[in-house]
């Protein structure tokens, strides 16, 4: 079996309009090599809201974008020195609206020295063709476990009453 090992990108960045569009392609790069082709353009404009709500809401120079694969999600984040929380502004106003629709699960916490990281994961379908659940064995693998027979069916299938009983309900030698 293999299993997909985790993997990790990070990148200090000027925040500007102009290396938004280089940040995404950075980012497709990276998940296409770990194999995540499926997951480049809903990540990637995820990471690209989270990248222009810095750019236009803070007065930030740099950001730091950061992608991490674990073998089952994809959780990319962006980092600013503005201490401001991030504001949700409706179900389907402003960019962090759409990371929340792009996503499965997002949110932002404070850092030490000031600023904030505002994260996205994706849970990922199925990694390098791996299911995210291992189907049951087929029935000749499974083990088969019956029901004890009771007394009186023993005794009229002619078996001892008292000993080791196989599945047949027979004693076993």
């Amino acid at each position: 079996m293999t299993v997909p090992r985790p993997c990790y990108y990070g990148v200090e960045v000027e925040a500007c309009r102009e290396r938004a569009d280089q940040v995404r392609r950075v980012l497709a790069a990276h998940l296409s090599h770990w194999t995540l082709d499926h997951q480049v353009g809903p990540v990637c404009g995820g990471v690209g809201e989270l990248f222009a709500n810095v750019v236009e809401h803070t007065d930030d120079t740099t950001a730091v974008v950061e992608l991490c694969w674990t073998g089952r999600h994809v959780i990319a984040s962006v980092a600013d020195r503005d201490r401001r929380p991030p504001r949700l502004l409706g179900p389907t106003l402003g960019g962090l609206a759409r990371v929340a629709a792009l996503s499965d699960g997002w949110g932002s916490c404070g850092v030490p020295g000031g600023g904030k990281v505002v994260w996205f994961t994706r849970r990922v379908e199925s990694a390098e063709g791996l299911p995210l659940r291992w189907p049951a064995p087929p029935p000749a693998l499974r083990e088969i476990r019956h029901r004890p027979a009771t007394r009186s069916s023993r005794r009229r299938s002619g078996c001892p009453v008292d000993g080791p009983w196989n599945a047949r309900g027979c004693l076993v030698a």
